[in-house]
Parts: C-alpha cells; structure tokens; sequence
C-alpha cells in the first residue's frame, strides 16, 4: 500500500512540474498573430508548420509576390542562364512603374547584382519588372513562369498577374503558399547576401547615387534575420515574409493583414521567439551533398553522382533526441541519357519506427549526355583488355 501511495504521490509531482511548462507553451501560442488575417511558421528544411492561423486563405500579397520573382532570378543564375555580372537594359515599361521603386531610366543599364539588390532591399516595381523582361522577354511572359512555378511546387492558391504585388484582380496567394515559395528560394544561399542587406547603394559612381534602406526592419532589429520581403498595399494592408536562422534552423514566417507596421513586426518577432524557444533540428546533409554514384547506360560518363537537393534535417522539441532513425536511397532504375544536372532522379527518404520524417528529391550532380561510338567502342575494347 504504501508503494502504491509513493507512486501516486511521484506522479502528482511530475504532472506539477510539467503542466505549467505545457501551459505556458500554450499561452505562449495562442498569443500569436492575434491581429493579423492569416500567419504562418515553418521550419525550412523539414517544411514542417509549427503555428498556423488562415494559412490557405486566398488573400493579396502585394510586395511579397517578389519572393517569386527572386526565385526565378536566382535559378536562372544558379542554371547559368544569367550572370550576376550581366547588364540588364531598362525598357520604358519598366521604367514606368509606380510605387516603390530605384527610379530606373529608360535605356539605363543595370548589373543583375545591382537589381536584386534593388528588388531585395528597396522592393523596386520597376527593377523587378526590368528583370522579368530580360529573363523571359516580356513580364506577361514571366508572370506565366511565375504561375507554372507555382504549379510545380504543388500550390493550388496562389495565382500572380504581374512580377511585383502592385494591385491586380486575381492576383493572390496564401501565407502557407508563400512560406513554401520562401522555402524554394533559400535553397539558393547567396539570396540572403542581398535580402540580409540593411542599407546599400546604387549608381555610387555617379550624381545619381541611390540610397537603399531595406523595408524589413528586422534585418537590423532580430538576430538571426536575414530576409525576406515586406509588403503593403491598402487592400492588403502589412504583410512581412522573414527568415531567421539560429544555432542551425532555420524558420520562415509569414503574416498578411496586419494593421501597422508596428504590429506586423511585433508579430513576426512572437512567431520567431515561439519557433526558436520550443524547437530544434538536428542537420544531417547540407544542399549537393553527393550521397551516391549511379550507373548511367550509354551515357560519356559512366556515372553520375547523386545529390540533395536541398538542406536535409531532423525536427524536434527543444531537448528531444533522435535515435533509431533509418535513412533510405530510391534511385531511379536504368537511367538513360540525356541527364541535366538538377534533374530529379531518386528520392531520399529518412524513417524512424516505420514513419516518414523527411522525403526529399535527389538529383543530379552533372550533365550526361549519349556517348559518341568512337567512345562506345573503345568502352567495349577496355573490358576485353581487362578480361
């Protein structure tokens, strides 16, 4: 009898020490993005929601559409289609663009790297729509490489009519969407040498010297953050996609709707407290880690490395531990050439007691095209010389 009462009487006291620590937590969530429309918080590597308010509400995004815009940018420089270095010319359109803006003249040329920082920082309608011409020739053109991205990712809300939020009919998308667009674009790193900028210049070899202040704030007033993209139009009101990374995770959060600026930052900031104080990953590879080679038939290489596609992590509660966890390679069977590098040819694949916790695309890691059959051929007579 009296085990049985130092048991029940252990018990009570775990419960009263755990129970305020889950309560707290509890409070501290409920707190967050009271006045806002819609919010979210995600983890960047895993994808995973840690808060959500509205997250698939449709609503007008207005600045925050750059985020898009920022990701075809760098993946046209990450596939070598575009240059940092490029020069980019300023059509009229371009250079009649209301609102925010770096005051780009017709016929003014521009390095890629000078108008994403005007992009990034100074939110420019006009550099944005300067970049969307050069890339795909018109910004109707773009806007519909914008949508097909969308569509790519698995986005079933979001819809853009131009590069840059200025007010449009069905021109919308969602907190969740966007935090997956924000998930997209960190996979290129460099991004954050622009968005994590808080004051710069442009043309600073001339008397037209521009002054940039980036519109997010918190890149100078929260550790850690280093993007991604404010916005506000009045139909949208304040809205602020931010990144911040700390002891190795990394979160994106979004909240659309919010009253003042004000408000929107101090948000953001409770969304990231809440994120940072109540989890943790654990890193397992960094993006191009190279987990394999594969045999490619009839390719001029013979094999081709497989590699993440992107950051791979573990997420937990803040203390928890990762045992048991079981990680699997599902590589496409008899690969045949051509293979670009990025191409998707496998998936890996992390368990732990039979459940998934991260299924991530392989690709890759160079070009394969057909061998020649000079190459064929000497391919053949080099395994008779070793047999």
């Amino acid at each position: 009898m009296n085990n049985v009462l130092s048991i029940i009487v252990s018990l009570c006291l775990v419960l009263s020490v755990m129970t305020p620590a889950a309560s707290a937590a509890e409070k501290q969530q409920a707190k967050l993005a009271e006045k806002a429309s819609s919010a979210i918080v995600i983890e960047r590597d895993t994808g995973e929601v840690l808060f959500e308010k509205n997250s698939h509400e449709k609503l007008p995004p207005a600045s925050m559409t750059k985020i898009m815009t920022m990701l075809l940018i760098m993946e046209a420089i990450d596939k070598g289609s575009l240059s940092y270095d490029d020069k980019i010319r300023t059509s009229e359109y371009a250079a009649s663009m209301g609102g925010s803006q770096i005051f780009l003249e017709p016929g003014e040329e521009m390095t890629v790297s000078d108008l994403l920082k005007g992009i990034a920082i100074a939110s420019g309608n006009d550099a944005s729509v300067a970049m969307a011409e050069h890339i795909a020739g018109t910004e109707e053109a773009f806007v519909e490489m914008m949508n097909e991205k969308a569509k790519e990712l698995g986005l079933k809300n979001t819809n853009f009519m131009n590069t840059n939020g200025l007010p449009a009919k069905d021109h919308y998308t969602t907190a969740y969407d966007l935090a997956m667009i924000s998930k997209e674009l960190l996979k290129y790193e460099d991004i954050t040498k622009f968005t994590g900028i808080y004051e710069d210049y442009l043309r600073q070899d001339s008397d037209k010297k521009f002054w940039l202040v980036n519109t997010n704030k918190l890149v100078r007033f929260y550790p850690g953050v280093d993007g991604l993209k404010t916005g506000f139009t009045r139909e949208a009101m304040y809205c602020l996609t931010a990144t911040a990374e700390k002891n190795d995770m990394r979160v994106i959060s979004v909240i659309m709707g919010a009253p003042s600026p004000k408000e929107r930052n101090a948000q953001i900031t409770s969304m990231l407290d809440y994120a940072f104080s109540q989890f943790m990953t654990h890193k397992l590879y960094d993006r191009d880690h190279i987990l394999a080679d594969v045999k490619v038939s009839k390719g001029d290489k013979e094999k081709i490395p497989v590699v993440t596609s992107e950051s791979i992590s573990i997420l937990t509660k803040k203390g928890e531990k990762i045992d048991d966890v079981v990680e699997r390679l599902e590589i496409e069977k008899d690969l045949r050439v051509p293979i670009y590098k990025g191409d998707v040819i496998g998936q890996l694949v992390v368990e732990k007691n039979g459940e998934t916790l991260v299924s991530s695309p392989l690709v890759s890691g160079d070009d394969v095209v057909e061998a020649s059959w000079w190459m064929m051929f000497k391919r053949v007579l080099s395994k008779f010389g070793a047999a």
